[in-house]
């Protein structure tokens, strides 16, 4: 429970119960800095330059280079990307000990400046309010769950056929006219559902605490097929997509439409139990 703070809404300043998703944010750490060209057939890799002292874990995951490289840094590159890895031993609900992988690219400002920036941050770790705070908005990536191989019905939606049609009910009626020759992408179809990467943009970040506060949001006997959240936490305005313990990727909103807030007023978070009676 919060109050409402969009200001054209009918409750505006008043308090209101909306639901929200609970999110573990634990620090991220620069594990290398990469510089990239671009050409004809595209971006290519011209300066890599590793942190020392790495987590033993990340050997599982990528064979990084025995020796440091004292190569310079060369005077032309068109990009600027650091790569980053998760820190599963700070989160307790997630039973993977192996730390994720991947590349986050360097925006704004000059290249060297960027450039500056990315060295200076070279096998340190970055928080949440390092990237944003309460009151933003945020666009959720992440991977649907899985649904498997599916039927036009639960795929698409579409309307079952009459009781007397022949053979099926559960399917569509035509593939299409007789021209164009071929059946179109936009004919709905049975297939896979779910297991997509999906981009969910303009979430509100309702609060952020850090560790030490998780008592605050712990409800009790845990979160259901996840556990307690031991680590800094934020709590995001509706749902997000994907199951519990799976990885997502927060950036700045791309089509940002409302404005941020200074402070949410939140009055009421309910810790009961998610396990019935």
């Amino acid at each position: 429970e919060f109050t409402d703070y969009r200001k054209t809404s009918v409750t505006a300043g008043k308090n209101i119960v909306s639901a929200v998703t609970v999110v573990e944010v634990p620090p991220i750490t620069v594990a290398a800095v990469r510089l990239y060209d671009e050409d004809e057939t595209g971006l290519f890799v011209v300066y890599e330059n590793w942190a020392e002292n790495l987590d033993k874990e990340l050997y599982y995951r990528i064979t990084t280079p025995k020796e440091k490289s004292n190569k310079p840094v060369p005077d032309n590159y068109c990009d600027v990307r650091v790569t980053v890895h998760t820190n599963p031993d700070k989160v307790t609900g997630v039973p993977s000990k192996i730390p994720d992988l991947f590349e986050v690219r360097v925006g704004g400002g000059t290249l060297d400046s960027r450039l500056k920036y990315a060295m200076g941050k070279l096998g340190k770790q970055i928080t949440f309010d390092d990237f944003s705070k309460s009151g933003n908005f945020v666009d959720v990536i992440g991977v649907t769950k899985g649904k498997g191989f599916t039927g036009h019905v639960k795929r698409f939606g579409v309307k079952l056929l009459p009781r007397k049609n022949r053979k099926h009910r559960r399917m569509i009626g035509t593939l299409g006219p007789w021209h164009p020759d071929w059946v179109r992408f936009t004919v709905p179809q049975a297939g896979q559902m779910g297991s997509h990467q999906r981009t969910v943009p303009n979430i509100r970040v309702i609060k952020y605490g850090k560790v030490g506060e998780s008592d605050d949001i712990n409800i009790k006997g845990g979160f259901v097929g996840y556990g307690q959240v031991r680590s800094d936490y934020i709590l995001l305005h509706g749902s997000i997509p994907g199951a519990s313990k799976r990885l997502i990727k927060l950036r700045d909103p791309s089509r940002q439409k409302s404005q941020n807030v200074d402070k949410i007023n939140i009055t009421y978070i309910s810790k009961e139990s998610k396990q019935g009676d």
